[in-house]
């Protein structure tokens, strides 16, 4: 996992807007999960999740670590002890994106509420922007994306394209200690995602980032 100062990846992170923070390179991208130990450990030991985990239920990836961390209190709420770092294909992930239908209505995407409930209904994927978050907790203007999955999307992502699974519950342990000394304060260098995909990026209403590059 490649390590960067908090206060670096702050300065060069969009203060606001619809943007992906990811941890990438040209083939894969990393996304963050929070479970009780028997799930956690289960997935990190067989490089896949099984055992206690439950395919019947959806299960929601975050791309955005320090989400990840206001969402499970840093490792700290009751089932979410074991951080995962779980890195699969960029070309899933942008699939991913592609396909998700927002948990909220939306009235430019949706005649009414049926056909949303409908689309809801039938998609693999939920997607979901919130606020962003500092270390601290505070909320930030810039939204954050989470990504539910459900039946062959997730075991697709969970047996069959998942590339690695790291426990950083200890990495996470050491920098909950650094939370209110961003000075000293290390987590995983991301930079602005941005899908290959064209379809995926207007799906899921992503701004515009003064690197992007051509589609």
């Amino acid at each position: 996992m490649k390590l960067a100062a908090y206060n670096e990846m702050k300065a060069a992170w969009p203060s606001q807007g619809r943007h992906i923070l990811a941890s990438h390179d040209e083939n894969s991208v990393v996304v963050y999960q929070a479970y009780r130990p028997a799930i956690g450990r289960y997935a990190a030991r067989n490089q896949c999740f099984g055992g206690e985990f439950s395919f019947s239920r959806m299960s929601w990836i975050k791309p955005n670590f320090l989400w990840m961390m206001y969402r499970s209190g840093w490792g700290m709420k009751e089932g979410q002890e074991i951080i995962l770092a779980v890195t699969i294909p960029r070309s899933l992930l942008d699939e991913i994106l592609a396909v998700a239908v927002p948990s909220t209505f939306d009235a430019t995407r949706y005649r009414d509420m049926d056909q949303w409930k409908d689309a809801l209904a039938a998609s693999e994927v939920r997607l979901q922007w919130d606020p962003d978050h500092a270390p601290d907790g505070s909320p930030l203007p810039r939204r954050a994306v989470q990504l539910g999955l459900r039946s062959e999307m997730l075991r697709r992502y969970a047996e069959s394209e998942v590339i690695k699974i790291e426990d950083i519950s200890g990495f996470v342990a050491e920098q909950r200690e650094l939370i209110k000394d961003p000075d000293k304060l290390m987590v995983p260098a991301e930079t602005i995602y941005r899908p290959r995909r064209r379809d995926a990026v207007e799906n899921v209403m992503l701004d515009p980032w003064e690197t992007e590059p051509a589609l």
